[in-house]
């Protein structure tokens, strides 16, 4: 696990990037959750981070792919594969993420 933020730094259902050693992250905070996900939609290679935050997942803001938080699984075209996700870590305020995937 590698520290990626403090909580406080993370508005809820707003888009958050970060790079972890060479792996693009975007964190989403959902009230007491935090989802990590690969900051790459799998459609057109865009960052994810870049999008918004609505009630199916994050969307890309150019075709409107849009992915499951807690799966990485598209819920609309034109993406049919999904986005790597990670597992999160909250401790003592700080964020941590390991960059394996955990849907994979």
């Amino acid at each position: 696990m590698e520290r990626a933020c403090s909580l406080t730094e993370l508005d809820d259902r707003k888009p958050f990037a970060v790079e972890l050693g060479d792996v693009p992250v975007v964190l989403v905070r959902n009230g007491d959750e935090v989802h990590a996900l690969r900051d790459e939609c799998s459609h057109a290679s865009l960052n994810l981070s870049e999008g918004e935050v609505g009630r199916k997942g994050i969307e890309c803001w150019l075709h409107g792919s849009c992915f499951d938080l807690r799966t990485g699984q598209p819920s609309s075209l034109p993406a049919t594969e999904p986005v790597d996700v990670f597992a999160v870590s909250i401790v003592d305020g700080d964020v941590y993420v390991d960059t394996t995937p955990i849907n994979n």
